[in-house]
């Protein structure tokens, strides 16, 4: 029995869409009627949002995306007391997840994806580079021990870091991971163009992995600290391990915060 009220769910599906414009209007509808909120964003190539609803609210908006022809949506679930959004936001955008290359095709080609269950054999490999595709604050937060942060301030400047510290890896057994699975199916099929042969991604990023740990007790938990989430909660706590300081007094902490200047977009912590 879930005790918390609402139901969050992050789902994906790189997917043509060619009637951008009715899916928007059908998904703002549908949200608004059931008291949905949170963000969904809607491009040539697919869909990409995080909701949050009643428990009856998000199945019924999964039955509804089924009927949108979205058969491959890839949900992840967390749950909070408090409705973790303010409002709902369905934009249009050039891509769901943005890398501004043409050197991709994550509708077709991707690398392997791997369950929780066989990730922790994966990444415990010495011969298997890890890496971590989000963003420096993100990583920061926490991260799987002994992975590789590419230092980057946006999903864009992945280009860079291939170009400049992977490009010779290309026959080693790489392995990723991200929030939910999304920048790891651009970026495998980013290094699936440019000659990488063995890609593997963490199937429904480390939401889906604390979960799997959570449900199962033989299941070691490998990740170190705070995940990063797209919603007010800002984080949600994997391990007990603080690995970060206060950007203020430097002792442990990890309580991430924004900035009050509503012209100002900084997260700190504090």
């Amino acid at each position: 029995m879930i005790k918390s009220k609402f139901t969050i769910i992050t789902f994906y599906q790189f997917k043509k869409i060619d009637d951008i414009l009715n899916i928007k209007n059908e998904l703002v509808h549908f949200c608004k009627f059931n008291k949905i909120k949170g963000t969904i964003i809607l491009a040539e190539e697919g869909i990409n949002g995080t909701i949050a609803g009643l428990f009856e609210s998000i199945k019924k908006f999964e039955s509804h995306l089924l009927g949108l022809g979205f058969a491959n949506y890839n949900p992840k679930y967390s749950y909070s007391k408090f409705m973790p959004f303010f409002r709902l936001k369905v934009r249009n955008k050039k891509e769901i997840v943005t890398l501004r290359s043409k050197d991709v095709d994550p509708e077709n080609i991707t690398g392997k994806k791997i369950k929780p269950k066989d990730w922790n054999n994966l990444i415990s490999d010495k011969e298997t580079i890890l890496i971590d595709v989000r963003n420096n604050f993100e990583v920061e937060m926490g991260t799987f021990k002994n992975s590789i942060n590419p230092n980057t301030k946006s999903f864009t400047e992945f280009k860079s870091y291939l170009k400049n510290k992977l490009n010779k890896a290309k026959d080693k057994k790489i392995a990723m991971f991200c929030t939910g699975g999304i920048r790891c199916e651009k970026t495998s099929s980013f290094l699936k163009h440019h000659g990488f042969e063995d890609v593997n991604q963490l199937h429904g990023g480390i939401i889906d992995y604390t979960h799997q740990v959570n449900q199962d007790e033989n299941l070691e938990n490998l990740f170190e600290g705070k995940n990063f989430v797209f919603d007010d909660r800002i984080s949600e706590r994997i391990s007990e391990d603080i690995i970060r300081t206060c950007h203020q007094c430097g002792k442990p902490c990890d309580e991430p915060t924004n900035c009050k200047n509503v012209q100002c977009t900084l997260l700190f912590i504090q």
